[in-house]
């Protein structure tokens, strides 16, 4: 036989490519037919119930005399609504994230002192092990960010003698010095990718431990350090509004799946951290960054209703944009008639939008908002409705911000990270089972046929 080339193994590739299409395709008609509840979804979009949790809750509808209604969304972590705890911190002018980081993780706010203690906790566990980031981020850059945060969470794994104990005191060691390293673990990425692969000057700013995570980030990022207080306030906000979603979203659900198994929290929260790239998951934000770009590029006049809709419409046929007939930002599996993350971060980011002197994209982000719930109503049938998620106002807010799109995805996880974090204590203080949903086999059975008569 003689040498395969690169060539014929794309080729050979592609063959095999077909055959496994065509031996992994099961009828749609079965799910319905053994009552298979496809993503773990109602029919409603309802997800379905696999565990309970006291970290957070979610609501977009409740039972009025008998009838699932659906309502403004609601949310809340530990109990508090977001809503009270962002104006808490707003009105005190304070940065919110670690007060929240604080509340997920033990189930209180803390009071002043304790602040205090646990910023200098956090600000003591801002730093990697010595020429972890010359011998891990540099020496293997990566376009994708993401991918690279989680090489360097596995990496991390190698450096921590207690690293497979999972005892929640040292599971929260872990998690305290994870949370706290992640913005540098991304910036340093994003840095490594944007020196190596776009050839561009290599930066490298420590970060400041009396500073707040979101002022590190700006400062890390940024290759003269400055950065105003407004700017870290609403990059502050963002963080806190995507630390926690409950425990049915993909990558949180990944974590107390891949915790009930008993691994460590550095593969664990690898994992939680790879499901959120996704591009319908964290990865969203980028999508609606870009499919704003082609309405901008496309419609010449953002005060025009119609060619608005009229584009919005291309969208939904196929006909623009990526081809998929979604308008990204629009809609969640749980919130239907509002997003609280959304209403809150509209509120910040056309504020933003009116200091930066950009109104007319703000006007334009508003009335896609408006018009895109009619267009889809028009287009398709939906059991509930559809309203803008978080991921519709967070991009324009990174953009005024100068994140660099490639950022913009890790930010959600460094946020994110804080409720992976409290769930994976949650689910090794409660449960005592590995996840193991069940899945039917619908294969019929084939004999066995000797190679010599294939």
């Amino acid at each position: 036989m003689s040498e395969m080339t690169a060539t014929t193994a794309a080729r050979e590739i592609h063959k095999l490519a077909k055959l496994c299409e065509e031996h992994n395709h099961i009828e749609a008609d079965l799910y319905d037919k053994y009552q298979v509840k496809r993503g773990l979804r109602e029919q409603n979009g309802k997800g379905v119930l696999t565990g309970l949790t006291e970290i957070s809750t979610v609501n977009g509808s409740k039972e009025i005399d008998g009838v699932i209604t659906p309502i403004e969304g609601q949310l809340s972590y530990r109990g508090i609504d977001i809503n009270d705890l962002v104006n808490g911190f707003m009105n005190g002018h304070r940065f919110g994230y670690e007060e929240t980081v604080y509340l997920l993780l033990f189930g209180t706010l803390p009071n002043a002192q304790e602040m205090e203690r646990f910023n200098k906790l956090m600000g003591f566990n801002r730093k990697l092990p010595a020429d972890f980031v010359e011998d891990v981020i540099l020496k293997a850059p990566n376009k994708d960010v993401m991918n690279a945060m989680a090489q360097s969470i596995l990496a991390l794994n190698a450096y921590d003698k207690r690293s497979d104990d999972i005892d929640i005191p040292n599971v929260l060691r872990q998690s305290i010095s994870l949370i706290a390293t992640l913005p540098m673990i991304a910036a340093y990425s994003y840095l490594a990718y944007r020196h190596y692969m776009q050839r561009r000057g290599l930066y490298l700013h420590n970060p400041k431990p009396e500073l707040s995570t979101a002022e590190n980030i700006l400062r890390m990022l940024r290759q003269d350090k400055k950065y105003d207080e407004a700017e870290a306030r609403v990059l502050d906000l963002a963080l806190v509004l995507h630390a926690e979603h409950g425990g049915g979203n993909n990558s949180t659900f990944t974590t107390h799946v891949v915790t009930s198994s008993g691994t460590d929290t550095y593969s664990s929260m690898a994992a939680s951290l790879c499901s959120l790239k996704g591009p319908k998951h964290g990865g969203a934000n980028i999508k609606v960054i870009k499919m704003f770009d082609e309405i901008k590029a496309n419609v010449k006049d953002w005060y025009d209703d119609d060619e608005i809709a009229k584009y919005l419409n291309k969208i939904l046929d196929k006909k623009a944009f990526d081809k998929s007939g979604l308008i990204y930002g629009m809609g969640h599996a749980v919130y239907s008639l509002s997003d609280p993350r959304a209403v809150i971060l509209k509120k910040y980011t056309l504020d933003l939008a009116e200091r930066k002197g950009r109104e007319s994209e703000a006007h334009l982000y508003k009335t896609v908002e408006r018009l895109a719930p009619q267009v889809i109503a028009e287009h398709r049938k939906i059991y509930k409705g559809v309203c803008t998620n978080i991921d519709f106002y967070s991009g324009f807010a990174y953009d005024m911000l100068n994140i660099p799109e490639e950022f913009i995805t890790p930010l959600f996880a460094i946020g994110r990270i804080a409720g992976w974090s409290a769930h994976r204590i949650e689910e090794l203080t409660c449960a005592n089972k590995i996840i193991r949903p069940a899945y039917m086999s619908v294969a019929e059975n084939t004999e066995y046929v000797p190679i010599n008569e294939r």
